[in-house]
């Protein structure tokens, strides 16, 4: 990572962790030095308190919006939730139409299951940038979370129209089409787009659950397999296979990956459900 970028996307994150001392004798620019070697290091505690002691040497630096957006993206690696909104909404009071900004602030909503605020920052955002792409999709997603496919279909079709060759723009007709019910135009963009991106393993999980809920088990299970085998699986990749398998009379097995994906944080009000249906 080049340390002399500013503001972390969430979407590419530093990584940090550790456990270093932060000095009390050091200068504003020594701080925020420190605190890009924390990232690099790993060491996100650090890191967080290299930022908090830059910003206290010298409150009214004006790049200390800046610094609160590193300091949300930090403490949100963290599982600070509430602490990094904050820090995004303090970013935001001095730099309030910075798109970096209102991108974090608002995948922090989808993430607090906030997405009516989420819809109020990425509609700001793109009230400022009409054609930002990454906002377009994530609202989009949003819309299909509170069941508005009109709005999410604009969204992904003004997508589409600002850049014609978008994967995402594609991949939210994909998933607008699945929640539609219209289960065959959604297998064949699917089909489409795992042509194009054949290594691109959350294309085969997208296409698992729609062969899952076209009952064509056996298809999911295939996808599901080779995502497995190729690539980190996600919690929602296990809480998949083992609907897969409970479909399948395989109860023991759908149990373990249920399990798993309770330890990796999926939603516990799911997995209860699920555990239900397989004892």
């Amino acid at each position: 990572m080049r340390r002399s970028r500013w503001i972390y996307c969430f979407c590419i994150v530093v990584f940090l962790g550790g456990g270093h001392q932060v000095g009390f004798a050091q200068t504003y620019e020594e701080l925020v030095e420190r605190s890009y070697t924390f990232v690099e290091q790993e060491d996100w505690f650090s890191a967080e308190e290299s930022l908090k002691a830059a910003m206290r040497n010298e409150p009214g630096n004006p790049t200390n919006y800046a610094l609160l957006t590193n300091l949300g993206t930090i403490q949100r690696r963290q599982g600070k939730r509430a602490e990094a909104l904050i820090s995004y909404t303090a970013a935001l009071s001095r730099q309030p139409q910075n798109a970096t900004i209102l991108e974090n602030r608002a995948s922090l909503y989808v993430e607090m299951g906030e997405t009516d605020k989420a819809l109020a920052d990425y509609t700001l955002l793109l009230l400022y940038e009409p054609d930002h792409q990454e906002a377009l999709y994530y609202r989009g997603l949003v819309y299909l979370q509170k069941k508005d496919f009109l709005a999410a279909e604009a969204d992904f079709d003004q997508l589409l129209q600002a850049n014609e060759r978008s994967i995402r723009g594609r991949l939210g007709h994909a998933i607008l089409e699945k929640m539609r019910g219209n289960y065959e135009d959604s297998e064949r963009i699917y089909n489409y787009l795992i042509s194009e991106q054949p290594r691109d393993w959350l294309l085969y999980e997208g296409r698992a659950d729609l062969y899952f809920m076209m009952g064509k088990n056996a298809r999911a299970m295939a996808d599901v397999n080779k995502a497995f085998a190729e690539s980190e699986p996600s919690a929602s990749l296990y809480v998949l296979r083992g609907k897969i398998k409970l479909a399948q009379y395989e109860k023991a097995s759908a149990i373990n990956d249920f399990e798993k994906a309770q330890e990796m944080g999926y939603d516990q009000a799911v997995i209860d459900e699920l555990m239900k249906m397989a004892k």
